[in-house]
């Protein structure tokens, strides 16, 4: 499913990966771990097409995505791969549910099997009743839910997930492991993780532990 061949990134002169390369099965579920500013989230966005890297290739799907255009990398990125940031980025000016299918609406999505896997989900997650409010009426959490939500409603083939549980308390971060992992399982989805939590790490079938842009475990 994914391959990272030598691949280097550089911020204002300070190295950020250092030589990376990494493969990955399709339908493989992997936590990449490491402290903060290790690495770990430069190389989840180089796997999502978001950053390019120095040096190096990046194939996802048979695609060498470091050579797409921005065109192509968005339509391969709304075909193909789901995102789920710490920070939700919903838009203040739509509704959860509006906010949620604003990705199908670029692309080739049938409306009535995104609205009822919307349906589908949110129940699962218990942010059925949030569907129709806006961001602001919505706890952290729920606005976390509703980014879950919106990232498996398109069913991606490589879900990409930076810190996924860390606006949850204890128990919604437990089901929402429970319930991204099964959603994998179901739809043969590449699951990536980046956390810092033991637990939701400890969840995950492989680990990989990145330190100063190299991966050393």
């Amino acid at each position: 499913m994914i391959e990272v061949k030598d691949v280097y990134k550089t911020y204002l002169s300070q190295p950020v990966l250092k030589g990376i390369n990494l493969k990955i099965d399709a339908g493989e579920t992997l936590a990449i771990r490491g402290a903060s500013g290790s690495g770990k989230s430069t190389l989840l966005y180089m796997l999502g097409g978001l950053e390019r890297p120095d040096k190096g290739e990046v194939v996802v799907n048979s695609h060498r995505i470091n050579k797409m255009n921005d065109e192509e990398l968005a339509l391969f990125r709304n075909t193909h791969i789901g995102f789920v940031f710490q920070f939700h980025f919903l838009l203040p000016s739509l509704t959860a549910r509006a906010n949620i299918l604003l990705p199908s609406r670029l692309g080739d999505h049938s409306a009535k099997e995104v609205e009822k896997r919307i349906l589908e989900l949110s129940q699962r997650l218990g942010v059925e009743a949030c569907l129709d409010k806006w961001p602001h009426q919505l706890s952290g959490g729920e606005q976390q839910r509703i980014n879950l939500v919106r990232a498996l409603s398109l069913r991606p083939k490589l879900l990409l997930c930076d810190e996924p549980t860390g606006n949850l308390d204890s128990r919604n971060s437990a089901n929402v492991v429970h319930l991204l992992k099964e959603l994998s399982t179901e739809t043969n989805c590449t699951l990536i993780v980046v956390t810092h939590d033991d637990s939701v790490a400890s969840a995950f079938n492989r680990k990989i532990v990145i330190e100063d842009g190299v991966i050393i475990l």
